[in-house]
């Protein structure tokens, strides 16, 4: 045999011999694996008191580094769960301010509910059509008029000498016109005429304003006959004018409150106190001629819409 395979022969033998070994341990080790399982998976496996008793040494171990790291484990749902109890909390004030607005409105939404309704109420006792539109100005009180601006114009089918009214009666006349408003003359103006007619006895006259808004505000009657007496409590209404401009005829103004006689004049005079409120005023409706042409619903005679 030749040198070179000797040291060969003598090369591999020691790891031939250490190959023998580890394949007998491993055969081992899957027999005990085999029989453990096997013994395991009785009733009364002989295991369990080694497996109680590594469970008193490494149980308490375990629970200790289960509290040691739930802090650092329970950081990101912290966080995640404090977002969304801060959107709950938005979404909670939200919801809880836009109930406050509504309790808040509700007097004002119900106000003007009803005013929409005695409108069409208006409409229908009156037999005329109505152009519905809001307040949102007041006249200047240095001009001495008293006026007030609507929401509604020319492209509402509004023009100048259209009578104005609401659902407790007459609250006046359009003065003035733009597309989108229009400046209306309050009956209690000091510069007001308005005829009228007094219910029970039909005794015509005229309604002059004196200028004044709120709980003073007032009408003065005077008839034209001079010995006609109104009497307390009677209601007035317009006594209309030709084609209905400025005023339609039919249209509740006040009652009256006093009656005096002018010596001088000789004439009878009536306090009216006016049905309406002009210190609060709000929901007005324009008269106008039936298939008048508006960018708005009309109310109608026979309270439909337009």
């Amino acid at each position: 045999m030749s040198l070179d395979r000797r040291r060969e022969r003598r090369w591999r033998g020691p790891l031939n011999d250490q190959q023998g070994p580890s394949r007998g341990l491993l055969v081992a080790l899957v027999l005990a694996c085999l029989t453990v399982m096997s013994l395991d998976s009785l009733d009364s496996s002989p295991i369990d008191p080694a497996r109680r008793a590594v469970g008193e040494v490494f149980g308490p171990a375990e629970v200790a580094s289960a509290a040691a790291i739930r802090p650092f484990t329970a950081v990101p749902n912290w966080f995640r769960s404090k977002d969304s109890m801060q959107q709950d909390l938005l979404d909670l004030q939200a919801e809880n301010s836009d109930l406050r607005s509504k309790v808040a409105t509700q007097d004002y939404d119900r106000n003007r509910l009803e005013e929409y309704d005695g409108l069409t109420a208006a409409a229908q006792s009156l037999g005329y059509s109505l152009v519905p539109a809001r307040v949102v100005g007041l006249g200047p009180s240095q001009s001495f008029s008293r006026t007030v601006t609507i929401d509604a114009g020319s492209d509402a089918g509004i023009h100048p000498d259209l009578t104005v009214v609401n659902n407790d009666g007459l609250v006046g006349r359009v003065l003035r016109v733009t597309r989108t408003t229009a400046t209306v003359l309050l009956i209690v103006d000091a510069d007001s005429v308005v005829g009228g007619r007094v219910g029970r006895s039909m005794e015509v006259g005229f309604l002059h304003g004196r200028g004044v808004l709120g709980n003073d505000g007032r009408l003065d009657l005077e008839l034209v006959d001079d010995t006609a007496v109104p009497a307390k409590h009677d209601t007035v209404v317009t006594w209309g004018s030709e084609a209905g401009g400025p005023y339609v005829a039919g249209v509740p103004v006040g009652k009256v409150t006093t009656v005096y006689s002018s010596l001088r004049e000789t004439a009878q005079r009536a306090v009216i106190d006016p049905f309406v409120d002009f210190g609060a005023l709000d929901l007005v409706g324009i008269v106008v001629p039936a298939g008048t042409a508006s960018d708005r619903a009309i109310i109608e005679a026979d309270g439909g819409l337009r």
